[in-house]
């Protein structure tokens, strides 16, 4: 099993990156957000159970993929620090499964991340849709650092396509169907 793990701050491509290297290799997607909205449906946002219920999910889900051998894509908003702990059980999980993980970490300047929050698209799947939610998640929590203890993939995505994204992804990790 290889778990392709993107991660990045809110817009940087994460979702539609994953869309596209889906479709380039067959990989089953896994979106960050499925398993917010399922918990978010009874608990609040931002609450301990909240974030205890979403890190067990998406720790169980990836795990069965691992076990049953389905090579998945993972998207996430990493914060240094607050998300190491998950990241090592994922490791820890992935390979205790004989699977592989590879991390890409998508990043885009700040200006480019400002218009690209704004989208309706992202409103229709609950994500972060103001400038100023943004900024706050910023100011609160290290989304631009890469995970310090695992080699990452590191794609600027200001300028490019999800597609020719994917497509370095897929050629970088030797990603096929």
């Amino acid at each position: 099993m290889r778990l392709v793990f993107i991660y990045g701050p809110p817009a940087s491509g994460k979702l539609t990156v994953a869309i596209e290297l889906a479709k380039l290799t067959g990989f089953k997607l896994f979106h960050n957000h499925v398993s917010i909205q399922f918990v978010q449906s009874i608990f609040g946002c931002g609450t301990k159970t909240f974030s205890r219920l979403t890190g067990k999910y998406r720790l169980e889900i990836i795990e069965e993929a691992a076990k049953e051998g389905i090579d998945t894509i993972f998207t996430f908003v990493y914060s240094k620090g607050e998300d190491d702990r998950f990241i090592r059980d994922v490791l820890k999980s992935v390979r205790s499964h004989r699977g592989k993980v590879c991390f890409v970490r998508l990043y885009c300047n700040r200006k480019e991340l400002a218009r690209r929050v704004k989208s309706s698209q992202r409103r229709k799947l609950g994500k972060i849709g103001t400038e100023k939610m943004l900024s706050d998640l910023f100011r609160t929590y290290n989304l631009d650092s890469e995970i310090p203890f695992q080699r990452s993939v590191s794609i600027d995505t200001t300028n490019r396509t999800p597609r020719s994204v994917a497509k370095s992804i897929g050629r970088q990790y030797r990603l096929s169907s």
